[in-house]
C-alpha cells in the first residue's frame, strides 16, 4: 500500500501560490435572495460527528474522537433520545477524522493530522502536521489505500465527485484552497482559492461545488472553473453550526461536531 505523490503535490502548490494573487477573486454576481429552510433532524450516534455522507444504504457518520464510522437509518429517528436508528459501525485507521465521502464502493476519510489531543496515539495515525486521505472498506474498516494530503497541512473535508470519474475534491487548509485530485495517479488537476478560512464540508453538484466555512457560518457555492461565488447559504445561530456536508437528494444535510446535531437544508 503505497503513499502517493507528496513531493509532486507540494511543488505544484508552491508554484500555484507564487503565480496567483489569492485575494483577487472575481466579484460575486448580484442575485435574488433565496430563503432556505434549516431543520434539526437528530443527534448523531457519536458525540463529535465530523463527517457524514448519504448513500443508498443509509447515512454514514464518522466520530472525530474514536474514528469509528456508523451507518444509520437516515429517516428513522428514535424520538426518545432524538437519535437515528443504528444499523452498524466499523473501526478505521484514520485519525482526527474531519471529512467523509463515498465512491467506488468505499468510504473515503480525511485524517486532519494526528489524534493525540483526543485519544492515545495509534500506529496508523497521520503525522501531527500533515493530513492524509484513506480509502476504507465499508464492511471491515480496513484501509484499502492511503494518500498524502497534497501540499501537507490539514484538511476538514472531501468529496468523491459524482459527475467526473476518478476525481476527489479535498480542502487544503494550509493554502486556503480546494484541490481537485485525479485518484488513479494522485495528481493535482486544479486548485481553487477559497473565500474564507476554516473550510469544512464539500458537495459537488452539476453546476458548481458547495463548501462550508464553519467560523463564518456560511456555505458558498463556487464556480468549478475559477472559484467565483455563485450562491450562498447563511446558517445563523441558534441553528447547529455547519461542519461537514453531504447531498441529500436535491437538498443538503450537515453535522455539527460541537453539539452533535445533524440538520437538513432544504434548497
Amino acid at each position: 500500500m503505497a503513499v502517493i505523490g507528496l513531493n509532486q503535490a507540494r511543488q505544484y502548490i508552491r508554484n500555484q501560490a507564487a503565480a496567483q494573487q489569492w485575494g483577487m477573486l472575481p466579484k460575486t454576481e448580484e442575485k435574488t435572495k433565496v430563503s432556505r429552510t434549516i431543520e434539526k433532524l437528530y443527534r448523531a450516534p457519536y458525540s463529535v460527528p465530523n463527517g457524514l455522507q448519504v448513500t443508498a444504504d443509509g447515512l454514514w457518520i464518522v466520530d472525530q474522537i474514536t474514528d469509528r464510522v456508523a451507518l444509520v437509518e437516515i429517516e428513522n429517528k428514535v424520538d426518545y433520545y432524538e437519535v437515528p436508528k443504528f444499523i452498524r459501525d466499523i473501526p478505521s485507521e484514520c485519525s482526527n477524522t474531519s471529512g467523509l465521502g463515498w465512491g467506488d464502493g468505499a468510504l473515503w476519510l480525511a485524517a486532519n493530522g494526528g489524534a493525540s489531543l483526543w485519544r492515545p496515539a495509534r500506529p496508523h495515525d497521520a503525522d501531527a502536521h500533515n493530513g492524509a486521505i484513506l480509502k476504507v472498506d465499508p464492511q471491515t474498516g480496513a484501509t484499502l489505500q492511503r494518500y498524502d494530503l497534497p501540499g501537507g497541512g490539514g484538511t476538514h473535508g472531501l468529496e468523491f465527485d459524482r459527475f467526473e470519474a476518478d476525481t476527489l475534491w479535498v480542502t487544503t487548509l494550509k493554502n486556503q484552497t480546494l484541490t481537485k485530485m485525479r485518484i488513479s495517479d494522485w495528481s493535482i488537476q486544479q486548485v481553487i482559492p477559497l473565500p474564507y478560512n476554516r473550510a469544512h464540508g464539500v458537495v459537488r453538484v452539476e453546476d458548481g461545488i458547495w463548501v462550508v466555512h464553519t467560523a463564518d457560518r456560511v456555505i458558498v457555492k463556487l464556480d468549478l472553473h475559477d472559484g467565483h461565488e455563485l450562491d450562498r447559504i447563511e446558517v445563523p445561530a441558534p441553528n447547529p453550526e455547519p461542519h461537514c456536508l453531504s447531498n441529500y437528494g436535491d437538498d443538503l444535510i450537515y453535522c455539527d461536531a460541537s453539539s452533535g446535531w445533524v440538520a437538513k437544508i432544504t434548497l
